[in-house]
């Protein structure tokens, strides 16, 4: 018997994050152990007279990166591109049955393969930008995860379900309620044309004129809660260190402290996964913000190494270095978008035009 939960995730995602239409193609990607979440998401859009399509994540990505030569970390299937291209929706379910699967790969190869997807999140974000592609990604939990978090599996399960208001009786009337508190928040923002951010470490400025505020309410993430702009693009300038590791591709980067000039990174330091980061700013746009953020669920109140809901946290901040979002106005281009969070509830201060809106891990009123 499937867990009510999961019908009632499936349905959120269909009728609400992505609003799907009749004959529309829908794009679902998940792994095997996320079958009963795909399949309901798959019977969903079938009631919704969509289109769905399944492709499943066999987990071979170490047998990639081992066996492949250079030729082959470059290619890009001219079938991947071409869905990339024509679907209509997208849903991707985080559910990683090995989260340090890649924790060996050398950082050259990720490097190489991450660049090589450049004009696939060029189309990816292009259409999107155009309105022509809805997307969301959502968890589906597994021991593996539930690891990762140092929690038993039913405890993760009922923090998974719990944070996406699947376990209220009305989800979508709860989210519609997040998005009304944060649209406040975002039009307040959009009115600023600079934001300075202080806390341990850091000082750090930026601007964001003519930029947008985008209100995350369970539309492209499941579960949601942030506000978030793509700073301009040669304006940041400063330090920060992220209290918090970067995790990418099984990889835990901890310690990170930046220093900008004009926008772009001129000093990087890590104290463990330092070789990775460095491998990682080489790659074009990497060494620019793509996005600049602040998380605004309370509900979620751990670390739990998944950005999927570690970035949302509230009392949080988090900067991706890359790939800017079209819809905020981000231009900055890039084949990687690497989010990194920082912990602001300590002495943490954000400033807009040099008026303190945030202070301690809080808005204030």
């Amino acid at each position: 018997m499937v867990d009510h939960r999961i019908e009632k995730l499936a349905r959120l995602c269909v009728q609400y994050s992505l609003d799907i239409k009749p004959n529309e193609q829908v794009l679902i990607q998940g792994s095997e152990q996320a079958r009963p979440l795909i399949n309901e998401l798959y019977k969903e859009c079938l009631l919704k007279d969509a289109h769905p399509m399944v492709l499943a994540d066999l987990d071979l990505q170490y047998t990639f990166f081992k066996y492949a030569k250079e030729p082959q970390l470059k290619f890009v299937s001219p079938i991947q591109k071409f869905i990339a291209e024509n679907v209509d929706a997208s849903i991707g379910i985080f559910c990683e049955p090995n989260p340090k699967g890649l924790s060996t790969v050398d950082p050259e190869k990720l490097r190489i393969r991450s660049a090589s997807r450049k004009e696939m999140m060029e189309i990816f974000f292009r259409r999107i930008g155009e309105g022509k592609l809805r997307w969301t990604g959502l968890p589906y939990p597994i021991s593996a995860e539930a690891q990762e978090a140092s929690m038993a599996l039913q405890e993760y399960e009922d923090f998974v379900y719990s944070s996406c208001l699947v376990d209220k009786e009305d989800p979508v009337a709860e989210w519609k309620k997040v998005r009304q508190q944060q649209q406040k928040i975002c039009d307040f923002l959009n009115q600023a044309n600079e934001i300075h951010i202080v806390g341990e470490d850091t000082n750090l400025t930026f601007n964001v004129k003519g930029r947008k505020w985008i209100n995350c309410s369970g539309k492209e993430n499941m579960p949601d809660g942030e506000v978030f702009t793509g700073p301009v693009e040669n304006s940041t300038n400063g330090t920060i260190r992220f209290t918090y590791p970067g995790i990418i591709s099984g990889r835990e980067v901890e310690d990170i402290k930046l220093t900008f000039k004009d926008g772009r990174v001129t000093q990087a330091s890590a104290a463990k996964g330092d070789d990775f980061l460095q491998q990682t700013l080489k790659i074009e746009g990497a060494d620019r913000l793509g996005e600049t953020a602040i998380g605004t669920n309370y509900g979620i109140t751990r670390f739990t190494k998944s950005m999927l809901f570690d970035e949302k946290m509230g009392g949080t901040i988090h900067m991706a270095l890359g790939n800017a979002y079209p819809e905020s106005g981000g231009k900055n281009q890039s084949a990687i978008h690497w989010d990194i969070l920082k912990d602001m509830k300590k002495d943490g201060e954000i400033y807009a035009d040099d008026r303190l809106f945030y202070k301690n891990g809080k808005f204030l009123e």
